[in-house]
């Protein structure tokens, strides 16, 4: 078997139909792929969801239940099941076009050690989809991110996989990533290899789920550095002097406070304005650098 799309679910059942019925809809011939998904204890109709796919499933489809771990469990257990000569990973919240299999094939063909990085083009809906080509602004630098990415699964395994040390959200990709690179495995970027991911603008209920997993990312951005005391850390989850001292000032003017004044009265559920969306991001981001203070000074 050439392929493994691997894909872990947690509460996602409005779309995970849509998304495993993509995954079927490939190009290439049925026997050459599978699908496997972890469903990390979804509490919600997942399971009607993914029986309703079992019958309507044209490759090899297996899947896997776990109590609510965690993405670097669930996907240690996708790799652990995987049978295709390339693991492709992607999350409950992408939609793969019907060559997505494909592309990523073609271009471990010409690169047959490599990290195949593809294609993500941000959406709102997954019922109003744009025309299917990749610009420059949905470019994302990361050199592993689980949205659209795929290496040899002999690879992912030789390095034992993702760190299950990462329970909370955040992070844990970029360690796959770093390790890959520091072990010498080059990327190759396939802007063919397309996927629409879903990006819903937030709303007033959403505010404080962002600043809950702003804080979730702060204190794994630590651990990373822990890990990877590297200068790719330090700029990425912006545990340099820079990066703090910003923040440190905004802190001692109260931005937090500010940002919450700008947002107002966040009951029910209605749509954020463009300012109040700008707000909400702001207070996700103190809030991430306060927990991060917060975090490196419990590391000590």
């Amino acid at each position: 078997m050439r392929a493994t799309i691997q894909l872990c679910t947690y509460n996602r059942a409005a779309l995970l139909e849509r998304v495993l019925d993509a995954c079927f809809e490939q190009t290439v011939p049925a026997d050459s792929y599978e699908v496997v998904l972890v469903n990390d204890g979804s509490p919600d109709n997942t399971p009607e969801v993914i029986a309703r796919a079992q019958l309507r499933a044209t490759c090899r489809f297996e899947v896997i239940d776990q109590k609510n771990s965690g993405l670097a469990k669930g996907r240690n257990a996708g790799i652990a099941r995987a049978q295709g000569e390339r693991i492709i990973f992607i999350d409950d919240d992408v939609l793969p076009l019907p060559n997505f299999v494909e592309e990523h094939l073609r271009s471990h063909d010409a690169h047959p050690k490599a990290i195949v990085r593809g294609g993500a083009i941000n959406v709102e809906s997954f019922d109003d989809l744009p025309p299917p080509v990749w610009s420059i602004k949905d470019y994302s630098a990361n050199y592993f991110w689980t949205t659209n990415v795929s290496v040899p699964l002999a690879t992912i395994r030789a390095i034992g996989g993702f760190n299950e040390s990462f329970s909370e959200y955040g992070w844990e990709d970029i360690d796959v990533g770093l390790r890959l690179r520091f072990g010498g495995v080059k990327a190759v970027f396939n802007k063919h290899a397309l996927v629409y991911h879903w990006k819903p603008r937030p709303r007033s209920g959403n505010v404080e789920k962002m600043v809950k997993q702003a804080r979730a990312q702060a204190r794994t951005a630590v651990q990373l550095a822990k890990i990877h005391p590297h200068w790719r850390t330090y700029l990425a989850t912006g545990i340099n002097p820079v990066q703090r001292a910003l923040h440190n000032v905004l802190r001692a003017r109260h931005g937090a406070e500010r940002y919450r004044a700008a947002l107002g009265d966040l009951s029910g559920d209605r749509a954020l304005s463009d300012s109040e969306l700008r707000a909400a991001r702001g207070l996700a981001n103190e809030a991430y650098f306060e927990e991060l203070e917060s975090a490196l000074h419990a590391a000590r």
